[in-house]
């Protein structure tokens, strides 16, 4: 509705466009396919769909929207499973399955809550604030088109070495570029994990995961259907930045620690994007859309062609009617510019006014770009000339499918053969070598607080936040009235997915699903990030094929379903074929329970003295690949501690039930470092010590003092209960199955272990371990 800026005509000359009718008559011009990510068997197909070469316009669309972030041609014909294996017990509370902008799961009282976790790793090596500020913009908008208000942000990070020259670049623009963001925007950041490791320096991390809540019958989902309806793109103006950025820039790999191109990562407006918020929600109370799409990746030619494939006709679109910042644009980069604060919605004639109305109140630019209509074809015009001609579905929704030849690596073998047995990895026996053990760990940059960075994050804001981190699950209130509310934790252990990536992924999701249990919420529904090197190298795709493999087994026997996620790949900088090549495989798994009054959700640590402390759940001596290894010997090799789902569920039940009961004062997941690095990490929560012993379990299970406190067995929690309900905890989870050992009991300014151990009692002072715990990170990063 308003023409570009002011003065282009004046200042610009704009060359001779590359029309529909002109690619029809130059059959042979030379076009540069492979400096846009095409491969030349794709760009013939494109060729053959259109029965011409495509015009540059239509190139630009289709190597964006083909681009492996966007199409997941890789991934597509495994991802699949997740929808396969979906039990009539996982759909439920499901509302909406995958496929559309985020998943929505139904939590009672005509609540929804939709939530997704997504990638922005390669743009956030290149530009590390903009790439992680504009991941966390992007999931939120996915949020927001699903109808939802944003209540919560969480972050799953992972950096290369701490020693590495640039690993402190990175660290310092991720951390502050999800705080910015977030922060400004006024959402809470409830949870999430910091890593590092050297596998990870080319390649980190940053995957940004969402919640909102909305309503049963505020559920929208974006197709554009209606002859005669507008399409109209508000926000922030069109840009040069992020031009082929998340989706050319994320789907190829990093050649000697720089990306092969660089295309401009997206600069994010948190500002813009909180009155986008307010702007959608309003535009959806009142009725006047048919559906808005976000524009993330691909940026316009992904919100037309989407919106267009998933509705019953045609769209046509007038690029010159787009606001642009910069009116030196040609109409492939227009199309390709993934500028964020940006949406398109669909609307009725006669709700266009009122459409507008809105939009003027919260001072958002408005522009009808173009109409539904009825031709099944999707086609675009600059300038007045046809530009674009082609049926969306091909752009959208029928790229490439590819099944990509994968192998068991040649080097896997020898990987599980190294266990730390056969690699004669000494442990410590005596109480002083125990007791230096645990406190190297506490210090260990992946075991020690991340308050440095979480206290740049804002973990409360707007009131509903009942835990954050360093709880085990993250919990927002969603109704003030009933104090209904979710939990949310997201997990992986790229150390294990190494050693197996199908039993890996799918302790992602133990852990994710006992983090959220402990809060006592139960687990409902899942969300993944799934981070892998290049589906162009069949280790790679092993892995990735393994991880789908084990998560869709796994939420399928966990009774939670997939509700849609992300896959980031091309993570890889190393020579193929090698055991290094490539990132650990990360699979991410986001886990979402429901509190019925988040009032009594449960802390991951105690407050007070004299409560007894039980072990629920077996230890097995179970050290591969576990933080022991990693952080005393540098060493990963063996196989991951066993996958034993029914334990899991089992446990969760009990701890489920203990919240409901009022029996669990506290509760801790045992994962990473054990059980001493949980009864370390649960007493500096309050500052209420412990004095427990390892004996019964030692006695029971048949492990070493050692194995007992480093072994990191999974579907075990250790929880904190009034002695004088202790008999009824026992009682429940002997009634699930669950094995109980009481450790000893809360109190002192100490935790102390006592034996059988060689040398007596081991002795952590609360002020030593604090020290530990806390002064790492600040020491390394400032």
């Amino acid at each position: 509705m308003t023409a570009p800026a002011e003065s282009s005509a004046a200042t610009y000359q704009r060359p001779v466009l590359d029309t529909v009718e002109h690619a029809a008559e130059t059959p042979d011009e030379v076009q540069p396919y492979a400096d846009l990510g095409l491969k030349a068997d794709e760009y013939q197909r494109i060729r053959d769909i259109l029965g011409r070469r495509p015009t540059a316009a239509e190139l630009a669309m289709y190597s964006v929207m083909w681009s492996e972030h966007c199409s997941y041609k890789s991934s597509k014909v495994h991802l699949r499973k997740f929808g396969e294996r979906v039990t009539d017990e996982m759909k439920e509370h499901l509302l909406v399955g995958i496929g559309e902008n985020a998943g929505v799961v139904d939590i009672g009282d005509g609540w929804a809550v939709t939530f997704k976790v997504e990638s922005h790793n390669h743009p956030s090596f290149v530009e590390p604030y903009q790439g992680a500020a504009t991941g966390v913009g992007g999931i939120v908008r996915d949020i927001i088109s699903m109808g939802a208000r944003p209540v919560a942000v969480m972050d799953q990070l992972r950096f290369g070495d701490v020693e590495h020259p640039d690993t402190a670049r990175v660290v310092h623009g991720v951390v502050s570029g999800v705080g910015g963001y977030g922060n400004s925007l006024g959402l809470p950041n409830i949870g999430g994990e910091l890593v590092f490791d050297a596998s990870y320096q080319g390649n980190p991390l940053v995957n940004a995961l969402c919640v909102g809540v909305l309503r049963h019958e505020d559920i929208h989902l974006a197709n554009a259907s209606g002859v005669g309806n507008k399409v109209i793109l508000f926000g922030a103006r069109t840009g040069g930045d992020g031009i082929g950025g998340a989706s050319i820039l994320a789907s190829e790999t990093f050649e000697d620690g720089v990306p092969a191109k660089r295309p401009s990562v997206q600069v994010g407006d948190p500002f813009m994007e909180k009155v986008l918020i307010e702007c959608c929600l309003e535009l959806f109370q009142a009725k006047v859309v048919e559906g808005i799409q976000d524009l993330g990746a691909a940026g316009i030619s992904c919100a037309t062609s989407e919106l267009a494939s998933n509705g019953e006709g045609g769209m046509h679109v007038d690029l010159d009617s787009v606001l642009l910042r910069d009116p030196t644009l040609n109409a492939g980069e227009i199309l390709m510019s993934e500028s964020q604060e940006r949406m398109m919605a669909v609307v009725r004639p006669e709700k266009l006014d009122e459409f507008l109305a809105i939009t003027k109140r919260w001072d958002v630019e408005t522009s009808v770009i173009g109409e539904v209509n009825a031709s099944g074809r999707l086609t675009i015009d600059h300038h007045g000339q046809r530009i674009v001609d082609v049926d969306p579905k091909t752009v959208a929704h029928e790229g490439p499918v590819y099944e990509r030849p994968y192998a068991r690596p040649a080097w896997q073998d020898a990987l599980v053969s190294d266990t730390t047995a056969a690699a004669g990895l000494a442990r410590p026996g005596t109480a002083d070598e125990l007791r230096a053990t645990a406190l190297r760990l506490l210090a260990a940059p992946n075991l020690a607080s991340k308050a440095w960075v979480t206290d740049q994050y804002d973990r409360f804001v707007q009131g509903n936040t009942a835990l954050a981190q360093p709880d085990d699950g993250g919990v927002v209130r969603v109704d003030e009235f009933t104090h209904r509310g979710v939990a949310l934790a997201t997990d992986a252990n790229g150390r294990y997915a190494k050693l197996d990536p199908r039993a890996g992924a799918a302790l992602a999701l133990a852990e994710a699903y006992r983090n959220v249990a402990t809060a006592g919420a139960e687990p409902m529904a899942v969300t993944d990030c799934l981070n892998f090197g290049s589906p162009e190298n069949s280790d790679s795709m092993w892995q990735l094929v393994e991880a789908i493999e084990g998560l869709a087994d796994a939420c399928q026997e966990l009774g939670v379903p997939v509700t849609g996620g992300n896959v980031s790949l091309y993570n890889e900088t190393g020579e193929p074929g090698r055991v290094d090549s490539a990132i650990h495989p990360t699979p991410v798994v986001g886990v979402l329970g429901v509190l019925d009054d988040v009032r009594t959700a449960v802390p991951s640590g105690w407050r007070a003295a004299g409560l007894s402390l039980l072990l629920l759940g077996t230890t097995a001596d179970e050290l591969d690949g576990s933080a022991w290894a990693e952080v005393e010997h540098r060493h990963l090799g063996g196989v991951p501690p066993r996958v034993d789902l029914a334990a899991e569920r089992a446990l969760a039940e009990v701890l489920v039930g203990a919240r409901k009961a009022g029996l669990a004062v506290a509760a801790h997941d045992l994962s990473e470092g054990g059980l001493a690095q949980a009864l370390l990490e649960a007493s500096l929560r309050f500052g209420v010590g412990a004095r427990v012993t390892v004996a019964p379990v030692t006695e029971r299970d048949g492990v070493t003092p050692f194995a007992a406190l480093f072994s990191e067995s999974t579907a075990r929690a250790l929880v904190a209960v009034d002695p004088a309900r202790e008999a009824e905890l026992v009682a429940a989870a002997q009634a699930a199955g669950v094995s109980v050992a009481r450790l000893g009991e809360t109190g002192g300014d100490a935790v102390v272990v006592e034996g059988p151990i060689d040398g007596g009692a081991l002795e952590i002072s609360l002020a030593e371990a604090r020290e530990a715990f806390e002064g790492t990170l600040p020491r390394i990063f400032g």
